[in-house]
């Protein structure tokens, strides 16, 4: 994808000048802010006036058919939310003109180790490709890729950046022919971005765990600065599901780390891993709430029964399902994963690379195709479905009781165009501003 031209007019070098530019409809130019240039802009405490916050939904006859907003003045220190007040009006604070405050969106289940974003455009060259045929082809081009990895992972992570994403799960190949250097070029990248972006990086074993012998890199990545350990197929790719699922699952115990597995597979195999995987972490206690499956076609093949009681079992294990939207050619039981409490987050996966042709960067987009492909139209169900893109967070729960934003709580977050969570969603509102961690990324 051709590198796009970004006026440093857009960026204001201290917080105070957001006064004058948010109002402004946000524009398709990428941030392109250096570390040093977001430093510059770092406030210890400053107050927004104007903010619009949800804080009920609209009831007739028991049904939600809105929600309520109203101004208030949010008081940011230290990178936190320090207080929530009546609008102050007459204050020096500065003014986010009426704009939606909303919990900045968080990207799951992304690649930012490997991508052409940041270079010419090349769409993917051959369909139809088995993960074996992939494999052979990432051991031919990555050895160049390597050698501007570093410079396009920042470009996407400015990409997410100017779709409101400040935080990013992103999986980096951990296999021979790149050995540690994917995972030591996309710390550099996330380092020079740090003020205005976050991650958590998965170890993933992309050519396989025995298929190319990736054991010994693996355990060394365990212990260079990585939060999961990943795993890709173990009945397609490496032949036995018990042997690789077992290495991984220890992997994760001996180094405290979560765990979040690829499984493209279905049928049987399928199954089986989702299954093994459940047993293991209910072994391991340590491990709920820590451990992903990503994609899980499997469970759209299931009869609906079967997926009842799949996410029955997804949920008291506390394992989640992160993957993008729309999830494969059958339909992932989202609805049914969310009802029984399993938690559904998305992200872009592959962004415009030898996988993938497509990728936008906005989760929100992603949190509308759900609401399209599931019928999710309601005030509720659009507000709700929120949570798709800001890994679970909503303003207001189901009941109407406002969760967000609340004293204490990190100062991520951005603006957008928008009366309500549910107009976000619908309208994939525009996002006139980004703050990480109380520092103004961009506006």
């Amino acid at each position: 994808m051709g590198m796009q031209q970004v006026s440093r007019k857009t960026f204001i070098k201290n917080a105070s000048g957001l006064i004058a530019g948010l109002a402004i409809p946000g524009s398709e130019q990428l941030p392109g802010l250096s570390s040093n240039e977001l430093s510059d802009e770092v406030s210890s405490s400053f107050v927004l006036k104007n903010v619009r916050l949800e804080t009920g939904y609209i009831l007739e006859q028991g049904a939600v058919t809105g929600t309520s907003t109203d101004l208030f003045s949010v008081e940011i220190e230290q990178g936190k939310i320090k207080r929530i007040t009546k609008n102050q009006v007459g204050s020096k604070s500065l003014d986010a003109k009426g704009l939606l405050m909303l919990p900045s969106f968080k990207d799951m289940h992304i690649h930012l180790d490997k991508t052409f974003y940041g270079g010419p455009w090349q769409p993917r060259v051959i369909k139809n490709r088995t993960v074996k045929d992939m494999i052979a082809m990432e051991e031919k081009i990555l050895p160049e890729m390597l050698k501007t990895s570093t410079y396009k992972a920042e470009k996407m992570i400015e990409l997410l950046q100017s779709k409101g994403t400040a935080f990013a799960r992103s999986h980096v190949n951990i296999e021979p022919t790149s050995q540690l250097q994917s995972l030591r070029n996309l710390q550099t990248a996330l380092e020079n971005k740090k003020l205005g972006f976050g991650a958590e990086l998965v170890a993933f074993p992309q050519h396989g765990l025995y298929y190319r012998d990736s054991t010994s890199l693996m355990k060394e990545a365990a212990q260079a600065g990585i939060d999961f350990i990943g795993g890709l197929d173990p009945a397609s790719i490496d032949g036995n599901i018990n042997r690789t699922m077992d290495f991984t699952v220890q992997l994760a115990l001996d180094y405290k780390k979560g765990i979040d597995i690829h499984l493209h597979e279905g049928g049987a195999d399928g199954l089986q891993v989702v299954n093994y995987l459940i047993d293991r972490v209910n072994e391991n206690p340590v491990l709920k709430n820590r451990t992903w499956l990503s994609h899980a076609f499997v469970l759209a093949s299931l009869e609906s029964s079967q997926q009842e009681a799949i996410a029955e079992k997804l949920a008291a294990a506390g394992i989640g399902i992160a993957s993008s939207i729309p999830m494969g050619r059958l339909q992932m039981p989202i609805p049914t994963l969310l009802k029984h409490g399993v938690q559904v987050v998305t992200g872009n996966d592959s962004i415009v690379d030898h996988w993938n042709s497509f990728g936008t960067g906005s989760v929100l987009q992603k949190a509308n195709l759900a609401a399209q492909l599931y019928g999710m139209v309601t005030e509720l169900e659009l507000s709700q479905s929120l949570g798709l893109a800001t890994a679970g967070i909503t303003p207001l729960n189901r009941k109407g009781e406002q969760q967000w934003p609340k004293a204490g709580l990190e100062a991520s977050f951005v603006l957008v165009d928008a009366s309500c969570s549910a107009e976000a969603v619908a309208r994939v509102s525009t996002v006139n501003a980004l703050f990480h961690k109380g520092n103004k990324v961009f506006n």
